[in-house]
């Protein structure tokens, strides 16, 4: 079982290569998700600022 810092260091590298998927992965289908996938929409740095914010936070 990964320690509490290897699972947020996972967390962070799945948002930065892929920041709806990272979101979705620790809170599902929720509005965090919908707020990371229009960010990245938008451009793939304000979506990947998100997801480290969220997933961090």
């Amino acid at each position: 079982m990964p320690s509490e810092g290897t699972a947020n260091f996972i967390d962070i590298l799945i948002a930065i290569l892929l920041p709806p998927l990272g979101v979705f992965l620790k809170f599902g289908c929720h509005v965090e998700f919908w707020i990371c996938l229009l960010l990245t929409l938008f451009g793939w740095l304000p979506g990947i600022i998100y997801a480290v914010y969220a997933i961090t936070k």
